[in-house]
């Protein structure tokens, strides 16, 4: 796999490349739909779990020629393997450190939030009950991360 830091800066790029790794179909869809309204050019694609995220960021089996994401949102309860794992192998490899990883989970127990940024997660975000607040988070994410952050050249 060539290096994150080997491909192009972001601003030759068209879309900005996101990774949602979430089991939640509702929430998928309503991830799908903030970024959707957001004002940013984008591609998001969704895994229902950690092996396909692997599977997805090694570039392999259906995900051949996938392109590597700007950034990834993980879900911290997945079915298999959990996100906590996820998330110590990505910043353990060094093809995949540098991108960005947010945690976005229902959790909002302190040793998830204090596990999550021991294993060099980016940013923790509690998905909120409410649809309008779970959109406005999502475009404060957007906002943020794909606007504001200079993200290593992707």
């Amino acid at each position: 796999m060539a290096s994150y830091l080997q491909r192009g800066t972001l601003e030759e790029r068209q879309n900005f490349e996101i990774l949602l790794v979430e089991d939640n179909p509702g929430d998928v869809l309503l991830t799908q739909e903030a970024f959707r309204e957001g004002r940013l050019a984008h591609h998001l694609t969704s895994v229902p779990d950690a092996d396909e995220a692997l599977l997805y960021l090694r570039h392999q089996g259906k995900y051949r020629g996938s392109p590597t994401p700007d950034v990834i949102l993980l879900d911290l309860n997945l079915p298999k393997k959990h996100g906590r794992e996820l998330l110590a192998e990505l910043k353990a490899d060094p093809q995949m450190r540098f991108i960005p990883v947010i945690v976005l989970t229902t959790s909002d127990a302190d040793q998830d939030v204090l596990g999550a940024y021991e294993l060099h997660a980016n940013c923790y975000l509690t998905k909120p009950i409410e649809v309008d607040e779970f959109i406005r988070k999502i475009r404060s994410l957007e906002d943020f991360w794909l606007s504001v952050v200079r993200l290593p050249a992707s």
